[in-house]
């Protein structure tokens, strides 16, 4: 009895939390935003379509829903192609989804940018790219 109860107010708690997103996404700009909905940003980077796309795919990357995840992340670099952080995001959503060919691949591009800015985020995510590449090639060792 305690174990359903337990459920049903997680279940309560993620309805409330799926009805403030709902109530956020009706009030926000860009409502009609979907995953692979984004366009190419021309020479520049859209910074608020990359903000809105990576805070979706991490909500539906700590779900579990690594698919749609996925189509967010994709979206945001797709706004900002030249983002390690969006290669990161990209790639460890590869590897949740085992696709690991695909991971190491945008591991890759972000651990291998030549970047002449000083930004913390940048070498964070270049670090993480390194020790992610690092960790899954030790796995592929016999």
């Amino acid at each position: 009895m305690d174990a359903t109860n337990k459920l049903v107010q997680q279940q309560q708690e993620q309805l409330e939390h799926q009805q403030q997103e709902l109530e956020a996404l009706q009030s926000n700009q860009n409502q009609n935003y979907t995953p692979g909905a984004a366009t190419p940003a021309h020479g520049g980077c859209d910074k608020e379509l990359e903000g809105i796309a990576t805070k979706r795919g991490g909500e539906r990357f700590a779900a579990g829903d690594f698919n749609k995840a996925l189509g967010y992340y994709q979206d945001a670099l797709m706004a900002c192609p030249n983002d390690d952080q969006g290669e990161v995001n990209v790639a460890r959503t590869y590897e949740a989804l085992g696709n690991k060919v695909e991971a190491i691949n945008y591991y890759r591009k972000a651990a291998d940018t030549d970047s002449d800015t000083n930004s913390a985020t940048v070498s964070d995510a270049q670090d993480e790219a390194k020790a992610a590449l690092l960790r899954l090639q030790a796995s592929r060792m016999p």
